[in-house]
């Protein structure tokens, strides 16, 4: 993409932005003209690029856990793909695109009828089976390929996709069916790890959003006011009792992408204040300060592989390019650069 053709969404958004500083627009009436396909394309050169780089799939058509242990274990782990679809049609390389949709096929030739989806045992001995198990992989999944179909919609190549998008809509419905349907698991294996509600909350806003099904998007209305109750008294979002450096951005970044595609007013708001404490946790140097983090960084917890839970910078990078973009931010997007810098070295 050339510097003109990256400008001109970039120049849209600042605009928008002077104008609602100005009280010109409303905060409502700044977002509505803004698209999630043009934000994408507004993020610093190679950025998108960098941060998807881990998300194309495997001769197999794996990503995510399933790619490092080499075989199927859930649908969670499939998510990759669809970020991967999304940063690739962002830059309009339709090849990739299409070695990354080859993920989210893999991932439907493993969906039972009641729409769940296969599970095999973690290395750690757990698995997905369980009931409960089985919403949450299957909402990780759904929320980032609710937001592949959107992105596609919204950029010139839905004609390239149609075909396929017609074929996974089934599929998609009873996954979203299954996932209603288990609405009460997630709240209550969910109540400790905030970001987990945003996360189902997307995949029921982008899916529904997706489907044109106001159940699902009355689901996530619900998850969302949910997730608003879980912040401390200055608006960082609580992780298992306190405060997380990671884990908190996750929160703050699927909830700005939901909001690009659906109404929330109140949970645009609530990102002001968590991205305000997040950004005193970026060091000069662009490392991540995990003094007091609850989850992540601090040997406190393992992910189901067996390793000590390291922060997420690919999702604090993404948060704060998008947030500095969309607000029109000079501090996040100069974080956001330090954070890229710091760990490309690392």
């Amino acid at each position: 993409m050339d510097d003109v053709t990256r400008a001109i969404p970039l120049t849209r958004v600042m605009v928008l932005a002077c104008c609602w500083a100005a009280g010109i627009l409303s905060a409502s009436s700044a977002r509505e003209p803004l698209r999630e396909y043009d934000v994408l394309r507004s993020f610093p050169a190679g950025r998108l690029a960098a941060l998807s780089a881990g998300d194309v799939p495997n001769d197999k058509g794996l990503t995510g856990t399933n790619r490092s242990v080499g075989h199927w274990l859930e649908a969670g782990p499939q998510r990759g793909s669809c970020r991967g679809v999304v940063a690739a049609v962002a830059a309009g390389d339709l090849a990739l695109a299409d070695r990354c949709w080859r993920g989210i096929e893999v991932a439907f030739a493993h969906q039972q009828p009641d729409g769940s989806f296969e599970a095999a045992l973690r290395p750690n001995g757990e698995s997905a089976r369980p009931y409960g198990a089985a919403v949450e992989t299957a909402y990780f999944f759904l929320q980032e390929l609710g937001r592949a179909v959107l992105v596609i919609r919204q950029s010139p190549h839905e004609a390239h996709f149609h075909a396929r998008l017609m074929a996974i809509e089934p599929k998609m419905r009873r996954a979203c069916e299954f996932i209603l349907g288990g609405y009460d698991t997630i709240t209550a294996r969910s109540a400790k790890a905030v970001n987990r509600i945003f996360i189902a909350a997307k995949a029921f806003g982008l899916c529904g959003k997706a489907l044109q099904e106001p159940r699902y998007l009355e689901a996530c209305r619900k998850l969302v006011k949910l997730g608003l109750t879980l912040r401390d008294k200055e608006g960082v979002f609580i992780e298992h009792g306190g405060r997380d450096s990671s884990y908190n951005v996750v929160s703050i970044l699927m909830g700005q992408v939901l909001a690009l595609h659906v109404e929330l007013p109140e949970l645009e708001e609530s990102f002001h204040a968590a991205v305000a404490w997040q950004l005193t946790k970026i060091l000069p140097s662009g490392e991540i300060d995990v003094s007091g983090n609850t989850r992540t960084g601090v040997g406190k917890e393992k992910s189901y592989t067996g390793q000590p839970k390291n922060v997420n910078t690919n999702e604090i990078i993404y948060a704060l390019t998008l947030y500095g973009i969309v607000h029109d931010h000079a501090e996040a997007l100069a974080a956001a650069e330090r954070v890229a810098r710091f760990y490309q070295k690392s």
